[in-house]
């Protein structure tokens, strides 16, 4: 299984190494690590995620052994949306009410919109939203896209497909 962590280190030397070595110990496939370096959490702590497959029944023993290294796991999940896609949808989207069209991919069960950008420039004007989408997997994705292709014809929105 695929999961994500949020972790919070020591900013002192080898910290890195003490929150990702136990992850190999316990045979687990490291995806991603995103180190934040130059922010610092409300603890003073450096944040740090980190995506990895590892088999489900060695989560538990994992968290522990970070725990007695002395890293903070601040949260840990499984990651369930693993397809991502942008899509533009242009007209007149609040009129057309945006929130009906989120709320109609999220209702899916298998996408979800995790990240909305707006420009209006004016109250009569054509506006433009960013949608960033998750999906489930590639099909998923797909059928999503179609659905929000559909969605964009019954508003009479203009939709750019995944850019």
């Amino acid at each position: 299984m695929r999961i994500t962590t949020d972790l919070e280190l020591k900013d002192t030397p080898g910290q890195l190494v003490l929150a990702l070595q136990p992850i190999s110990d316990f045979d687990g496939n490291i995806v991603s690590v995103v180190h934040h370096r130059d922010k610092k959490t409300p603890r003073g702590m450096i944040p740090v995620q980190v995506a990895f497959e590892i088999d489900r029944d060695k989560v538990n023993d994992l968290i522990d052994k970070l725990k007695k290294n002395g890293i903070i796991v601040a949260r840990v999940g499984e990651e369930r949306l693993r397809e991502s896609g942008v899509v533009m949808l242009i007209g007149h989207i609040v009129h057309s009410d945006i929130r009906d069209t989120i709320d109609q991919i999220d209702a899916t069960g298998y996408a979800e919109v995790v990240d909305l950008a707006m420009s209006m420039p004016g109250i009569n004007q054509r506006s433009s939203a960013r949608l960033m989408i998750n999906a489930t997997g590639k099909k998923e994705m797909e059928s999503a896209v179609d659905l929000l292709r559909d969605i964009a014809c019954e508003k009479d929105l203009l939709l750019i497909e995944p850019i």
